[in-house]
């Protein structure tokens, strides 16, 4: 049996980035997209929200140990800051477009 509220949530998610990462090889952000029999949507974003939070922890472990003295260099600290908001903003769009899929669901449904 099919899940239509699943179904609309993969196709937003798919639309946002269709799986593709961003930035490189080094640090790629990458978009969860499922397919069929690989676990549920929810621990999709499950890893999503966890790789965010990752991210925006290596930037902010970047920044004080720039800000401490220790080496690190400027650009790694402005990157670092560069990726986590890049991911930060890839996970606002998904779920803008899984809201967006919901909504339009529900006004079929109506």
């Amino acid at each position: 049996m099919s899940d239509p509220i699943g179904g609309a949530a993969l196709r937003a998610i798919q639309g946002v980035g269709g799986g593709q990462g961003i930035g490189g090889d080094r640090g790629a952000i990458t978009v969860p997209v499922m397919r069929e029999g690989e676990g549920s949507f929810g621990d999709a974003l499950t890893r999503a929200l966890n790789d965010v939070s990752a991210q925006q922890d290596k930037a902010a472990d970047t920044l004080g140990a720039f800000l401490r003295g220790e080496p690190v260099e400027l650009h790694r600290v402005m990157a670092s800051a560069e990726e986590a908001q890049i991911s930060l903003q890839m996970l606002i769009e998904v779920r803008n477009k899984f809201a967006d899929a919901y909504r339009t669901l529900t006004t079929m449904q109506g």
